[in-house]
């Protein structure tokens, strides 16, 4: 067993670090902290990961993408910051949902926009009321001559204001039941609303509400393969939940470099906290949670590429992951004393924002059904 990366890896961890650094850090750096990134700085930095095949990662390579091994696309999320990850990591997964789930017409109508970053998109699954379970979904789409006509909420939508296609799951009424369907909605052709979602942390990402209400779409924007959009949901999920975990990782490192600088520097009874066996005891923590987080997170991508029913150590990745990524940022501003609170330090804003991940892709209680599902081969929230 090797945990040491190939050459191939390290030139693309590196080779997106310089990428993050000249230009995506600067367009962040540039935009309101407390506010959603705008279009035009959106399509800015989905072109920089464009460059290195993000937005089509898990899309073969006779498709258009990039066809990279899970494990890799993970490595290279872990570089981006929560912001920028935010922006691509939805147009990714709906562009893949997109390229398993649809006919060739719609592939080569909709897909090189997507990889190629050229139109925005999101996947449009959520409602109130409806989170973990899909065949909850309550949206309805219903045939009215060459159109289909859409009503129904979605919440908590990534990309949701910026978006300029939305793949929206709802309930259709075909051969006299009602089917799970994921539509493609164009917002230059077909009306609906879309507004954020006020919240505690990455605040430059865009989370929103989109309100459908007869809204009319053409019958051949309806994707293919909908008797499995359960499964194909499942599938990308599986991947998503470790790279949420690296997210996690990603904001722990920061803080964890923060904190070591602040022991080095900071002297308190005579001699640097550094010395101080408390101190030396919380960074040890605060290294092991994210040396074991990502490890786990690893664990799980590499077991998809091999081909390995990965649905337990996902969840037990994501669950494990941001739990201990959480308390690491705890412990690292709890560390700076005073300093630790205060906005112009920055650490309050790592913690609001791996507070944000404990909920997509799996609430930590799902998660851990999920895990428990493949321990022991009984289903907790089904009957």
């Amino acid at each position: 067993m090797d945990f040491e990366l190939s050459s191939d890896q390290k030139l693309l961890v590196e080779s997106c670090q310089r990428m993050v650094s000249r230009s995506i850090q600067p367009i962040l750096d540039r935009e309101p902290q407390d506010k959603p990134l705008s279009k035009a700085a959106a399509h800015e930095i989905m072109g920089h990961c464009v460059n290195l095949g993000l937005s089509s990662a898990r899309i073969p390579e006779n498709l258009g993408g990039s066809g990279m091994r899970v494990l890799d696309y993970g490595l290279l999320c872990e570089q981006l910051p929560p912001a920028a990850l935010f922006v691509v990591f939805p147009q990714e997964t709906t562009a893949t949902r997109i390229a398993f789930g649809s006919t060739d017409d719609q592939k080569e109508r909709f897909l090189p926009d997507l990889i190629g970053g050229r139109r925005i998109t999101c996947t449009a699954a959520t409602e109130p009321g409806v989170g973990s379970e899909p065949r909850g979904i309550k949206t309805s789409a219903r045939e009215d001559g060459d159109k289909i006509v859409i009503t129904g909420r979605k919440m908590w939508i990534s990309n949701a204001t910026i978006s300029d296609v939305v793949n929206v799951t709802c309930r259709m009424n075909r051969n006299g039941k009602s089917e799970l369907v994921r539509i493609l909605v164009e917002k230059d052709k077909s009306d609906f609303e879309a507004v954020e979602i006020a919240v505690t942390g990455m605040q430059q990402s865009h989370l929103g509400e989109i309100v459908f209400q007869d809204c009319r779409v053409d019958r051949d924007n309806v994707l293919a393969g909908d008797n499995d959009v359960a499964r194909i949901l499942t599938l990308t999920w599986l991947a998503n939940r470790p790279i949420i975990g690296l997210c996690a990782v990603h904001l722990a490192e920061r803080a964890f470099q923060m904190a070591k600088a602040f022991a080095k520097d900071r002297v308190q009874f005579g001699k640097r906290i550094a010395a101080f066996q408390l101190i030396q005891e919380r960074l040890a923590d605060i290294e092991t949670a994210i040396v074991t987080s990502r490890l786990l997170c690893y664990h799980a991508l590499a077991a998809m590429d091999r081909g390995e029913r990965a649905n337990g150590v996902s969840a037990m990745a994501k669950r494990y992951a941001v739990s201990a990524c959480s308390e690491a940022i705890s412990l690292a501003m709890r560390l700076h004393g005073s300093m630790g609170l205060s906005r112009e330090l920055g650490l309050e804003r790592l913690y609001r924002d791996v507070s944000m991940l404990s909920i997509p892709d799996g609430t930590p209680e799902i998660l851990t059904l999920i895990q428990g599902r493949e321990i022991t081969g009984h289903d907790a929230f089904r009957s």
